[in-house]
């Protein structure tokens, strides 16, 4: 439990600082956006300077002059419609960032939730409503999930559930003494826990196998299952 109790105390406060480091990144890019729109040029500043340089200069009736006023004029339009583009593109570049923010957000607390309903379920124990071993087909159905089994396999798993109904916890010893049926002063804990690791890459799923059987720490292994819904054929 307090290896629990840890896991919790990880899943807790992470939670929390993805929201406010998320509220704290939309408010820098909020205010960096306005910022960014305040500080850009009016459009129009260059045309209206070119005007002030037409009314300050009356006297200019040099054709040339005209003309390179006329193009510092358009030059103007030229620079308030790349301006105004450019506005544009600074615009939907901020949408992008804020829905990427949002997407992360949303997959980071999506995560989380993942996280704390796992660590429920270690809790808990697996939620098995059915437990099928079949010892002829060598298969076992778990919750109408087929799984093949080898001899080994198959033999194992049979202990256990033997001793789930029996409500007992059996020991890597006398896991290894009752399938080799040698006598248990013959028989060592790693081989018991060989048995057991074989078995779980059989089942092949890392969290069913993991949480249906449960080491108890200087006891053995035991099926974290009801025994009502344990079948053996």
């Amino acid at each position: 439990m307090a290896g629990d109790d840890g896991r919790a105390a990880r899943f807790g406060p992470p939670r929390k600082l993805v929201v406010w480091g998320g509220m704290f990144v939309l408010v820098a890019l909020v205010a960096a956006a306005v910022a960014m729109f305040l500080s850009l040029p009016d459009a129009n500043v260059f045309n209206d300077r070119v005007a002030q340089i037409f009314e300050e200069n009356d006297a200019l009736v040099n054709p040339n002059e005209i003309n390179l006023l006329m193009v510092l004029g358009q030059s103007g339009t030229t620079f308030a419609e790349v301006l105004s583009s450019y506005r544009l593109i600074i615009l939907v570049l901020l949408v992008l960032a804020f829905c990427l923010l949002l997407s992360s957000l949303y997959f980071l607390l999506t995560n989380a939730a993942l996280n704390q309903r796992l660590l429920e379920i270690e809790r808990s124990g697996l939620h098995i409503t059915s437990l099928v071993l079949n010892r002829e087909q060598k298969i076992v159905e778990i919750n109408n999930m087929e799984f093949g089994l080898t001899d080994n396999a198959l033999e194992t798993l049979s202990v256990l559930c033997e001793a789930r109904l029996d409500d007992e916890i059996i020991s890597g010893v006398e896991l290894e003494a009752t399938i080799s049926g040698k006598p248990s002063i013959d028989c060592e804990e790693a081989g018991g826990a060989t048995r057991i690791k074989r078995l779980r890459d059989h089942l092949g799923n890392q969290l069913l196998s993991q949480l249906l059987i449960r080491h108890v720490s200087r006891e053995g292994y035991m099926l974290t299952i009801s025994p009502d819904v344990i079948k053996l054929q």
